[in-house]
């Protein structure tokens, strides 16, 4: 009696016979699946260590209160802190002066660059954030309270290069004052840049005395926060515009100042794992069809059509499981290695100053194994299905192949998945994400790959009727190659279509990516030549909140000679919402009959006689639009003074600098309604025959001349660049990705093909065909593709650019840009691809071509 045959020996038998015989396409594969996973989970993890990092920053400067009092801008008068420190349901009240502040300084690293410093009282701080309190040595106990003392953190101290004792500089608008390091802030966070002096002294080393930037409240054991919450605001009504806040509300506003462009991270490297799935997919679909006489003989001899498929579906599981475990071993290395050396922005400079740490996350490492292997079973599901489903007589017999994969053909899922991405592009972003906008364009790139055989088929038949009609009998030997390469493709379109869906996914992915970086770049570039008109260009520091020009130094500015026109600028910060980043607020001289000379206009501007009467004009940002409902004519209230004063919003201008929001005002209006004289920078424009050499000369010899910074356009707009490609470089690495993922597809489908056609080569070498003919074909074949899926990929990706330039981005970041098609890199890149897809497909028939021409044909028998 016969032993009936174990069905997991068979299945282990199955998987190891196939991977031992085609190892190149399977290694393609699993390589495509692994730099999907590995982008996505190397990104999440930066991300997230990062976000946890800067959050847990952020929360130790809040330590242990319940809630707190901010202005809507960055300082405040301190007279609210005794009406809350004596509040009956008031345990404790914290006072907080948080500055950013420039540090002159030669090092490249540091100049100009700003650290936070906290005005701290000692007393309640020791109570609300004991992990701020400075130590100081223990023979000057009193330095806490010393009038020139400041603590440094231990990140702090590294990153000036400084010691306990030493002297540190600051800058204060263009006073440079000194402090002596009397200790460090030993619980302070790894990474964490901070200084803490006492409140007073900080105060009034720092020219902000009287002003306080929050009140931190810890309530009274039983009193209801929320209650007590809604009850302050309804007091503080009557007092002027305050915020009143959670500490949650700070991990809010973190997270949304990064949140769209983790999400686009994110979304962009599952579009990679998104086009491996296609690789995958063919992969699995020429296996199937290769082995196509194999399965039918196991149908004959009993295994069923559930087991078949089961086979076919646990190759692929082994396939993603072994690629997706891959994938994540990758990532980790990768998000390691980019913490290490570049820090967590990923080039976006939102978490600069900290250091994070990896950290592998189980449940995030589940999901994206999860994801791979999801990945490989939607390519694999398909071939399974035809596997199981096929009739056993039909398939033994030879040429059925192409036959096998005629359900390819059918149009309808394909203008389906078309139809469902133009609609999504209609619907509205979700939570200002736009999950439709990537939704539209996974459905148009699955859609233009579905209905590929078809078009091909169409395509590389008329080519072939074309030119057999116009080929006279004498030139018959001349396109011979071509004329067969094309009589294949067009009877086997099925099978080409699959070696054409690795090309197309991967071209249209790099065809988008392309168009959209470069309309965005463009869009940038031409944005800057128009804020920037001036022919030189003034700054107090690159940043922090204790900088500026007092009215006699602007008076000395003005009186330098070879100067044609001065426009001085303040700029400053404006908390509209609690959940959000603050706004920026610019107030400067704006030509009032046409501010399109001064700004950047989206559209007609109101002028000054249709503006209703007594009201003033500001001019708003497309994200104050978007995330605010800043509408043109609309009437608002800007807390700038008190009372809060209104304004009408005169227009919207483009603004790539401040993804959050800004508003542009007259100088001024500004100082008329705040009583605020001072400037952070100006525009300078010089009189004919005057160089910026001698105006930079010239004030450099002013009294504060050491404390300005100076810059022309063209090297703003280069740094600017510079920045843009930084932010932009991970997306660089995903068009390098999808060049990968297309080349191996490439490979992949052509060594399976040429295996597979091993009895065709013999057939055409019997009838004259030497091995160098049948590799010029291959060759031709190769190159018709590629330019088939170059073409198509170049249209497919040309409307996912679209969807790109005109909707994600516009509800990720809130702004527009001009559409602009990089021609001659998009068309290098085709070139490649079709020089490597030919030099790939002759790589891979030189082993079928290689043996014995009767041997090949006698397997047909």
């Amino acid at each position: 009696m016969t032993k009936p045959l174990n069905k997991g020996m068979l299945s282990r038998w199955l998987l190891s016979g196939e991977w031992r015989t085609h190892r190149v396409q399977l290694a393609a594969a699993i390589i495509a699946i692994a730099l999907g996973v590995a982008l996505g989970f190397a990104i999440h993890l930066i991300n997230t260590a990062a976000f946890n990092e800067f959050s847990a920053a952020a929360k130790s400067l809040s330590g242990q209160s319940d809630l707190q009092v901010r202005g809507p801008q960055v300082t405040f008068d301190e007279s609210l802190y005794p009406v809350l420190a004596q509040h009956r349901d008031v345990e404790l009240a914290n006072p907080v002066l948080e500055l950013d502040v420039a540090i002159p300084g030669n090092s490249q690293e540091r100049n100009n660059a700003t650290l936070k410093i906290l005005g701290l009282d000692i007393f309640h701080a020791s109570v609300m954030t004991p992990d701020l309190i400075g130590i100081p040595a223990e023979e000057k106990l009193f330095d806490i309270l010393a009038d020139d003392a400041i603590f440094l953190s231990p990140a702090a101290m590294e990153w000036l290069g400084v010691k306990q004792g030493d002297p540190l500089q600051l800058r204060v608008g263009t006073q440079t004052i000194t402090l002596r390091i009397a200790g460090g802030l030993t619980r302070a966070r790894a990474g964490q840049r901070i200084g803490v002096m006492d409140i007073g002294a900080a105060q009034w080393r720092l020219q902000r005395v009287g002003q306080l930037s929050r009140i931190e409240l810890k309530l009274l054991p039983g009193v209801d926060r929320a209650a007590f919450k809604t009850k302050l605001e309804q007091e503080l009504e009557l007092r002027g515009q305050y915020l009143v806040t959670e500490p949650a509300n700070e991990e809010t506003r973190v997270a949304n100042m990064s949140r769209a462009y983790r999400v686009n991270l994110n979304m962009l490297a599952m579009v990679a794992l998104f086009t491996g799935t296609f690789l995958v997919f063919s992969t699995q679909a020429l296996s199937v069809v290769r082995r196509r006489h194999q399965f039918a003989l196991l149908r004959v001899l009993g295994l069923t059509r559930r087991q078949l498929l089961g086979q076919v579906l646990f190759e692929g599981t082994a396939l993603g499981a072994i690629g997706s475990l891959t994938g994540l071993a990758l990532g980790y290395v990768t998000a390691a290695t980019a913490l290490h050396y570049f820090g967590g922005d990923l080039g976006g400079g939102f978490f600069t100053g900290i250091k994070p740490d990896v950290h592998f996350d189980l449940l995030a490492a589940s999901v994206f194994f999860i994801l791979g292997l999801g990945i490989t079973l939607l390519g694999s599901a398909a071939p399974a299905w035809e596997a199981a489903t096929a009739n056993p007589a039909p398939a033994l017999k030879s040429g059925s192949e192409d036959i096998a994969l005629s359900k390819l053909a059918t149009p309808w899922p394909g203008l389906i998945c078309l139809v469902s991405g133009i609609v999504f592009t209609q619907l509205p972003p979700i939570f200002d994400l736009p999950i439709f906008g990537y939704l539209a364009i996974a459905q148009l790139l699955t859609g233009g790959i579905i209905l590929m055989p078809r078009f091909a088929a169409l395509v590389f038949s008329v080519a072939s009727s074309t030119l057999s009609s116009r080929t006279s009998p004498a030139q018959v030997a001349a396109p011979a190659l071509t004329t067969l390469a094309l009589a294949r493709l067009a009877n086997a379109p099925n099978q080409a279509a699959i070696a054409l869906g690795g090309v197309l996914a991967s071209f249209t992915l790099i065809v988008a990516m392309a168009i959209m970086v470069s309309s965005f770049r463009v869009s940038v570039d031409d944005w800057l030549k128009h804020v920037l008109p001036a022919d030189l260009y003034l700054r107090t520091g690159t940043g922090g909140d204790a900088r500026g020009l007092t009215p006699a130094e602007t008076k000395a500015l003005e009186a330098i000679p070879g100067l044609a026109r001065v426009d001085f600028l303040r700029s400053s910060q404006l908390a509209l919402d609690p959940d959000r980043p603050s706004i920026a607020l610019i107030a400067r001289p704006i030509d009032m009959t046409d501010p399109g000379n001064t700004l950047p206009m989206t559209g007609e501007a109101i002028s000054p006689p249709l503006l209703p009467e007594g009201t003033m004009p500001i001019w708003v940002s497309e994200a104050m639009v978007d995330l605010y409902g800043y509408t043109p004519g609309k009437r608002v209230t800007l807390p700038i003074a008190t009372p809060a004063p209104s304004f009408v919003i005169a227009g919207v201008w483009r603004d790539y600098g401040r993804q959050f929001g800004a508003i542009q005002m007259q100088l001024a209006d500004y100082q008329a309604l705040t009583g605020d004289r001072l400037v952070n920078d100006a525009a300078l424009w010089l009189q004919n025959g005057t160089t910026s050499e001698q105006v930079i000369a010239s004030m450099r010899r002013l009294p504060f001349g050491d404390a300005l910074d100076f810059s022309e356009p063209g090297q703003i707009r280069s740094l600017s660049l510079n920045i843009f490609d930084r932010s932009f470089a991970v997306t660089y690495l995903l068009e390098g990705v999808a060049v990968v993922i297309g080349l191996l597809g490439v490979a992949a489908s052509f060594s399976a093909q040429a295996l597979a056609r091993t009895r065709e080569f013999g057939m055409l070498r019997h009838i004259g065909m030497t091995r160098r003919q049948i590799l010029g074909m291959l060759a031709v074949e190769g190159g018709l593709l590629t330019a088939l899926g170059a073409v198509l990929g170049f249209v497919l990706g040309w409307c996912i650019s679209l969807i790109l330039v005109f909707i994600v981005n516009p509800q990720s970041f809130h702004w527009t840009m001009q559409l602009n098609l990089p021609w001659k890199g998009l068309l290098a890149v085709a070139l490649i691809l079709m020089a490597s897809a030919s030099m790939t497909a002759v790589a891979s028939g030189r082993h079928a071509v290689s043996g014995n021409a009767v041997r090949a044909v006698r397997e047909d028998w």
